[in-house]
């Protein structure tokens, strides 16, 4: 393939084979499924969904340079049921296919309607369409079940750092496709903060590569007067608009900031809180490792000061997952200000260890043969099991008047709840509990 200057250089980097293509081992490794369907031309039509920039389309352009098949490709956004359908009839058409079949790409096939994508399902049944669809949308959710299942999906996840790092210095090296004639010297925290920025996106990493290489001026090496692009980290942060932050996601950073984060919202600091979390977004921490810290937070810190904590928390994650950056971190905003401004307690946190550590340390006792199930074991009446019971409904206040904890445990108390929150009304309702028991003694 000849490249024109012209052309985008993420364009002009694309893979041009499957040893050019960069990431998504976990699909295209030697001996995996879709590689063996590349590689023998035995195509079944998939489905591939990812965040931009994962390679969606590179495998599609590799698909379109190793298929015998004729391959037509549309775009959800600018093409219609006519347009399918057209597609089609050259398919039946033997002097335009030949081969009877074709191979169609179709990018963001989530914005194709329920209609549109029944217009697909005859031919992709018969096996003459083989579908390969692209979408940045869970297709469980976007794309016609009928569809899904005469499909295989496959997930493509952000690049590792290193993936972009190593697509970096291919174009800086290529003399093809590249500035592999051109010198150009690039300082390697420049190269790494390029990397992080890119949040795992390649074509975004080599957008702002372009720029650099298009807006700066030329420095002159003073000792050989040899010319020479120099790019800084001031430079690149210039190009992506982002201002370099001191974070390391892989060291002492990356911990303390994290650090910083919990106890911010443990001490209902909301605006040190945000502050935290805005600096591990904007240094690209994975936006899943907060929301499960912000998960155990509500369980840890906040527990049944306000017992619904926990389930936002979770949703939120749900929600982040679903969602995806950059809107996830509104997600995570609200959670953190739910959190940080909600009521404390760590009380059930606490109970739950010591309860732990006497089963761990000590001999805690049988349990009463009042609670064994005398069902299951099925001689309940010859080993005592089960009698005595008593079932707490048909008590006032649906309490009853007997003894839980083993005969060793006695009196032992875990569980002291505080007056912060909905644990005020807890400790209320232990407090008439016991008034209602002594009072049946």
């Amino acid at each position: 393939m000849t490249y024109k200057k012209q052309e985008p250089l993420a364009f002009r980097m694309s893979p041009r084979n499957l040893e050019d293509y960069v990431g998504q081992a976990h699909i295209l490794s030697e001996g995996k499924m879709l590689r063996r369907m590349i590689e023998t031309d035995q195509l079944q039509s998939i489905i591939l969904f990812g965040p931009p920039g994962t390679g969606k389309t590179s495998l599609a352009r590799i698909i379109a340079e190793t298929t015998t098949s004729t391959f037509r490709k549309i775009n959800a956004v600018t093409s219609g049921v006519k347009d399918i359908k057209a597609i089609i009839e050259d398919t039946h058409n033997y002097l335009l296919t030949p081969s009877g079949r074709t191979v169609l790409f179709i990018d963001e096939i989530h914005r194709f309607n329920k209609a549109q994508q029944d217009a697909l399902l005859p031919s992709v049944e018969d096996g003459s369409l083989i579908l390969i669809g692209a979408t940045t949308e869970n297709p469980y959710f976007e794309v016609n079940k009928a569809l899904l299942s005469r499909s295989s999906v496959f997930q493509l996840y952000p690049l590792t750092k290193e993936d972009i790092k190593t697509l970096i210095k291919r174009a800086l090296e290529d003399p093809e496709r590249g500035y592999g004639n051109e010198k150009i010297r690039i300082e390697e925290d420049a190269l790494d903060f390029l990397a992080d920025m890119a949040n795992g996106d390649a074509r975004s990493a080599l957008n702002a590569l372009e720029l650099a290489h298009n807006s700066t001026p030329w420095s002159k090496d003073p000792e050989t007067g040899e010319a020479f692009l120099h790019l800084t980290l001031e430079v690149i942060s210039e190009c992506i608009q982002r201002k370099p932050i001191r974070y390391d996601k892989n060291g002492e950073d990356h911990y303390d900031v994290i650090s910083a984060f919990i106890k911010s919202v443990r001490g209902s600091a909301v605006d040190a809180a945000l502050l935290y979390l805005a600096k591990m977004l904007e240094a690209g921490e994975d936006p899943n490792f907060i929301a499960r810290r912000l998960v155990i937070l509500a369980s840890e810190d906040v527990g049944m000061a306000n017992p619904q904590a926990l389930s936002i928390a979770v949703s939120a994650w749900l929600a982040v997952e679903r969602v995806g950056m950059p809107e996830g971190r509104i997600i995570l905003g609200q959670a953190t200000v739910m959190l940080a401004t909600s009521p404390k307690s760590n009380k059930s946190y606490l109970a739950v260890d010591q309860a732990l550590a006497d089963v761990r340390s000590k001999d805690t006792g049988e349990v009463p043969l009042a609670l064994r199930n005398a069902v299951i074991q099925g001689m309940g009446d010859n080993l005592g099991y089960g009698q005595g019971y008593r079932y707490a409904h048909d008590y006032p206040h649906s309490i009853a008047p007997m003894e839980f904890m083993p005969d060793k445990m006695r009196g032992v108390r875990y569980y002291e709840p505080t007056e912060n929150g909905y644990e005020k009304t807890v400790k209320s309702w232990l407090e008439n509990i016991n008034s209602i028991l002594k009072s049946d003694q």
